[in-house]
């Protein structure tokens, strides 16, 4: 039964988190580090922004291996779901015309973006592949996680932004403002006594 649960949470933990990020998206005011390269980089590649996200996560998961990292349910569910939700998301969206419809949409996203995290991260089945990108790295060089995950971020925040990802106010919104929500949403889905240990290395798909 906890088991059944836990994979129920984790599978609309990462559908709302792709709709999430279809709101961001309608909103056009700025993405997360990650979304901004998914952003720039699907016209490169000739792909949907959803299918792009579930491409760059496969490809983050390779990356793995070299590392020792092992993947969960949650791992593999994370490439395949989120970014599919996205694309379906954005279908029936409509997009915001005014600056305060566009901010209801921002803000309302990163609320729900906060809440889906702690929602799949609580249901304890395996990190996002970005996640594990980024304490497999701390973990072979034993650099401290703030390091780690500060220069991944920049990395792909500036990457993106060269190939025309949306950097604006929304970006510095959910930098401030993800891990108070995620870290304040986690004990109402806490279904691991690990879950919340986690906290710190989330807000990215």
């Amino acid at each position: 039964m906890m088991m059944t649960r836990r994979f129920f949470q984790l599978v609309w933990g990462l559908i709302l988190y792709g709709f999430s990020m279809a709101m961001m998206l309608r909103a056009n005011l700025g993405l997360d580090p990650w979304d901004v390269l998914h952003q720039g980089i699907a016209p490169v590649l000739g792909l949907s922004f959803g299918m792009t996200v579930n491409l760059v996560g496969l490809i983050v998961l390779l990356l793995w291996i070299p590392m020792r990292q092992r993947p969960g349910i949650g791992t593999v569910l994370n490439i395949v779901v989120i970014g599919t939700a996205v694309d379906l998301s954005l279908m029936i969206l409509p997009t915001p015309l005014g600056y305060p419809e566009r901010f209801f949409f921002l803000t309302a996203g990163i609320v729900l973006n906060g809440i889906a995290g702690g929602a799949y991260i609580g249901a304890g089945l395996g990190p996002g592949p970005r996640d594990g990108l980024m304490t497999g790295i701390c973990g072979r060089t034993g650099w401290p996680v703030k390091i780690v995950r500060t220069a991944i971020e920049l990395t792909v925040l500036a990457t993106g932004w060269l190939l025309g990802g949306t950097v604006g106010v929304g970006t510095v919104l959910y930098a401030a403002s993800i891990g108070w929500i995620v870290h304040h949403a986690l004990p109402w889905f806490q279904l691991t006594p690990k879950a919340k240990d986690r906290t710190s290395v989330t807000a990215t798909s």
